[in-house]
This record gives C-alpha cells, sequence and structure tokens, in this order.
C-alpha cells in the first residue's frame, strides 16, 4: 500500500495520540491523517484525559511513559468510556511486564519505538479474530533496537558516560566504543 493512500475506516475516524516528544507527535499525526484518520494530539496525560472526557475517540495511540504520568491511566479512562475503541500502546522501554499489563486494561496492541506510521495502522486496524498483523517489511536489526537504546538512556542522562555505563550496567570505554561507531542497519 502506497504511504499516501487513505485508507477507508467506515464511520468513525477520530483518533487520539498522546505523547510528551512533540516532533514525532505532529509527524504521526500527519501521516495518520494522510490514512484517512482525524487525529487530534495531546502531549500530556493530563491533556489526553480532558480529550477523553470530552469526547472518547474510536482510535488511540498512546505512549507508555510521559512526564506527567503513565499513559495506561488513558487508555484505562478510554476504555471506561468507549470500550470498542482500538488502542495501541507505543514505547520505547518495551519489555514483556509492561505490554502484558497495556493488553489487560484493554489495549489492541503494543508497539516499541520507533514504530512508522504503517506499523501503527496496521495495528490499529488488526481485527479480533486471533490473527496478528502482518509482520514489518524492514523491522529494525537487533544490533539496531540495542544501539537505539543505548542511545535513549545516554541522552536522559545528559550525555554524561559514566552514569549511563552505570545505569546500563556496562562498563564505561565499551560504552565509549559503542558511542564513536556510526548506527548499525
Amino acid at each position: 500500500m502506497p504511504e499516501e493512500m487513505a485508507i477507508d475506516l467506515g464511520g468513525d475516524r477520530s483518533l487520539l495520540l498522546v505523547d510528551d516528544d512533540e516532533v514525532f507527535l505532529k509527524r504521526l499525526a500527519r501521516a495518520l491523517e494522510r490514512r484517512g484518520f482525524q487525529p487530534e494530539t495531546a502531549g500530556s496525560v493530563a491533556m489526553g484525559m480532558a480529550m477523553v472526557q470530552a469526547k472518547a475517540p474510536a482510535f488511540a495511540v498512546v505512549d507508555l511513559r510521559l512526564a506527567d504520568g503513565n499513559g495506561l491511566d488513558v487508555v484505562e479512562a478510554l476504555r471506561a468510556r468507549r470500550p470498542d475503541s482500538r488502542i495501541v500502546v507505543l514505547t520505547g522501554y518495551g519489555a514483556i511486564a509492561s505490554a502484558v499489563a497495556a493488553v489487560k486494561i484493554g489495549a489492541t496492541d503494543y508497539l516499541s519505538k520507533p514504530a512508522d506510521a504503517q506499523d501503527v495502522v496496521n495495528a490499529l486496524l488488526a481485527r479480533d479474530n486471533g490473527a496478528l498483523p502482518e509482520p514489518p517489511e524492514n523491522p529494525m536489526s537487533a544490533d539496531r533496537v540495542r544501539w537505539e537504546h543505548i542511545q535513549r538512556v545516554y541522552e536522559q542522562c545528559d550525555r554524561n558516560v559514566s552514569e549511563t555505563a552505570r545505569r546500563l550496567s556496562m562498563h564505561r570505554r565499551t560504552l565509549q566504543r559503542i558511542l564513536a561507531k556510526r548506527s548499525p542497519r
């Protein structure tokens, strides 16, 4: 399917995007709008909760960790207001425990960042017939996922190599060698 092609979603195309990464949020909103959704964006749990209370959307894409709380609160609120909504939880901190928690409270699917717009659409439109969505055409390699995780922790530690190495339980020199290399494909 071409990237720009709109998808026939039937009736309600309302979509709530909740993420505190403003650049990612805007880019994903534009991409999903081109695919036939009517996105509204929220940069925090509080804004997301307010939007759910005002008008519960048919679809939602919610980041797990937000500056003011946990995105699962938005998932629970939306599921309570609109049980038929299709919700995808996105996170840069993929873990089995958080995926299980998200699905238990009503998320339709769980994707690790960075996920492209087509992966999000596939997850939103997957049917409850037990079939899994198609695997991505070009998934990230394990080396790339590792590199992305290291970069994220490095940025969160304000680019402090020693603190990043401590948090990753890695030798500082090993981390320096990884940071000096280009990102894997």
